[in-house]
């Protein structure tokens, strides 16, 4: 592919990427770095777990991105008394009008899209296992069966920082499986006044489709294509490699308040993330910066924290901002 080619590829995916964020934009008011990141999360296939307190439109934030990118759309209310196959469906014994019985699978909520996982640290592990299967594999297993996802697929979980009490918080191991880590603030004193005049006026918001799932496959696979210069690679394989504590790369903050580090899957989300950015910027190369705009999100999730972090009041945040 010659570079004109490229550029006019790159140029082409920044506008409708553009277009998108616009879309978006006119119900969801505000949280435009949360907006920007999910979108760079569902083009690259990965998956993200939103941080947020109640009623801050994480289920509008979902429901509108599928709605603009004319996908399917389903919320699951994890619950303490969900089970496995309330997500990836269940085997029914099925009569037909000659009285021959057999099973038939009925899906369940997962094959979708787009799938909110809502406060998905309400339920037990094994269910939060089922959905982590699906995430990984695209795809569900039931009763010996295997069962192709949609394509597209999307998974956007979503934790309440508050009311702890009663929760089964998702294990490192499983929070490795997302891509980004996102934190929704309150909104500013300007867009909360423009929330409440949208939201209590008679008139209704729509928004229109700008792409389609084929548009999606193709610019998943078009991410790929993007160069990154050998330089970045390693500045991204050290930047992972000093969240190790006792690692050679590791700093001396990192070995006082750090227990864990992150693993591989970090390194190759900083890439595959850092294409997607440098793509929705009309750019068909990665710079270092683009690594240093995902490092947080990509790190915060990854990084294990210890006792004398905690008792000083260090957060994983801060620590990696002393790495960039």
């Amino acid at each position: 592919m010659s570079d004109s080619a490229k550029e006019k590829l790159a140029i082409n995916f920044a506008t409708d990427f553009e277009k998108l964020k616009t879309e978006i934009g006119k119900v969801v008011v505000g949280q435009h770095e949360a907006v920007h990141l999910l979108l760079l999360s569902l083009f690259s296939r990965g998956h993200s777990v939103l941080v947020g307190v109640p009623g801050l439109a994480k289920t509008l934030l979902v429901k509108t991105v599928a709605q603009t990118l004319n996908l399917s759309f389903n919320r699951i209310q994890f619950t303490p008394d969900l089970m496995p196959g309330d997500i990836t469906g269940t085997e029914i014994i099925d009569e037909d009008q000659t009285g021959h019985k057999q099973f038939k699978f009925i899906k369940g909520p997962v094959f979708s899209n787009l799938v909110l996982a809502d406060e998905i640290n309400r339920t037990p592990p094994k269910t939060q296992a089922a959905l982590l299967e699906a995430m990984q594999e695209h795809r569900v297993t039931v009763a010996g069966k295997s069962y192709d996802l949609p394509n597209p697929f999307f998974v956007l979980a979503t934790q309440n920082p508050i009311e702890q009490e009663g929760t089964y918080p998702l294990p490192e191991a499983q929070l490795d499986r997302f891509m980004f880590n996102l934190w929704l603030d309150y909104p500013s004193f300007e867009d909360e006044l423009e929330i409440v005049k949208r939201t209590t006026s008679p008139s209704q918001t729509t928004v229109n489709a700008t792409l389609k799932a084929e548009d999606i496959i193709k610019a998943q696979a078009l991410i790929k294509e993007v160069s990154v210069p050998d330089s970045v690679t390693r500045y991204v394989v050290s930047l992972v490699g000093k969240t190790r504590t006792k690692s050679e790369l590791a700093t001396k903050e990192v070995n006082k308040y750090v227990s864990w580090g992150a693993g591989p899957r970090a390194s190759q989300n900083l890439i595959i993330g850092g294409k997607a950015l440098a793509l929705s910027e009309g750019r068909f190369f990665v710079t270092e910066d683009d690594i240093k705009r995902l490092a947080v999100p990509v790190l915060r999730h990854r990084i294990v924290i210890n006792y004398t972090a905690e008792a000083e009041g260090i957060s994983t945040v801060e620590i990696i901002n002393g790495l960039l």
